[in-house]
């Protein structure tokens, strides 16, 4: 029985699960309006925080090692998850773990499906919507330069990985940012959420993962630089033929997706569900709200 009585410490993790069922059956079952409009603040928030990455590491790669310059890049783009979750927003990847309230039949698979696709979508937009703003600013001719020609060695980095390999690191990626929002269903204040979400994050993105809603930014970045400032793209000395719409979508967006789906619900919702809530009865205790609907 998990205790209701009143305490200032972290909540223990079969606590966490609960709360993890009543925030999926919370998101699954909110309106579209508000659901898509979350889901575009969502890919505006994790755009914003590669801008910071990407800014941050410009120039670093050649004069820093690379281990260092990587650790800068993922403690910056921190910034991205924390406005997520503090601000309140829907992310397609920490929405992978909806998969532990259908998993206790609190939400149907319509309704989870529902959720991912909407909120892909509505991320994409947001991202796109940066995107286009960081070239009409012209911010990647800064630095001498230096900031758009790290945006379109990231953006062609991307394009050029192999299909398994995407799949690989996109896994591994989602494992690590499901871990990021699950550690702070165990959070009492913002500064809890905040420690909780930086490490994890910093880790991907120093490890070289690959993030779906991330790279709807930063491959994106890469294709409009190329296509609408062609004699910066020129400059840069950078091989960019492999660098299109279509490389985008197949050759890293649909893998990298398939990769984050996985880790998310398999190696932290499956994990996690299998361990506190699987053949327990799907009450929810300790105030986490309603069981919700049964799975058809």
């Amino acid at each position: 029985m998990i205790s209701t009585e009143p305490r200032i410490d972290a909540l223990l993790p079969a606590e966490m699960a609960r709360r993890a069922e009543y925030v999926g059956v919370t998101k699954a079952e909110a309106p579209f309006s508000s659901m898509f409009s979350l889901a575009v603040l969502a890919g505006v928030y994790i755009a914003l925080g590669a801008v910071f990455a990407t800014t941050v590491s410009a120039g670093t790669a050649t004069e820093w090692p690379y281990g260092v310059s990587r650790l800068l890049s993922g403690v910056v783009f921190s910034l991205g998850l924390i406005m997520v979750v503090v601000g309140g927003a829907e992310l397609f990847t920490g929405n992978n773990l909806i998969a532990m309230a259908w998993a206790s039949r609190k939400v149907t698979t319509r309704s989870m499906m529902r959720n991912w696709m909407v909120v892909y979508v509505g991320n994409l937009a947001g991202s796109l919507v940066i995107a286009f703003l960081m070239l009409a600013s012209q911010q990647h001719t800064f630095g001498g330069g230096a900031v758009g020609a790290t945006a379109l060695d990231i953006a062609t980095t991307k394009v050029a990985l192999g299909f398994w390999q995407a799949v690989a690191l996109g896994i591994l990626c989602n494992a690590l940012v499901c871990m990021a929002v699950w550690l702070t269903y165990s959070a009492r204040s913002t500064v809890d959420k905040i420690a909780a979400i930086i490490f994890p994050i910093t880790a991907f993105v120093a490890a070289g993962f690959e993030h779906s809603v991330a790279n709807m930014y930063f491959i994106p970045l890469g294709l409009l630089i190329k296509t609408f400032d062609p004699t910066f793209a020129a400059a840069s000395g950078l091989e960019l033929g492999g660098l299109t719409w279509g490389s985008f979508v197949v050759d890293n967006l649909i893998p990298v997706t398939i990769g984050n789906i996985i880790g998310g619900t398999v190696l932290v919702a499956a994990a996690y569900w299998s361990v506190f809530l699987g053949g327990k009865k799907s009450a929810a205790p300790g105030g986490f709200g309603p069981s919700g609907p049964s799975r058809s």
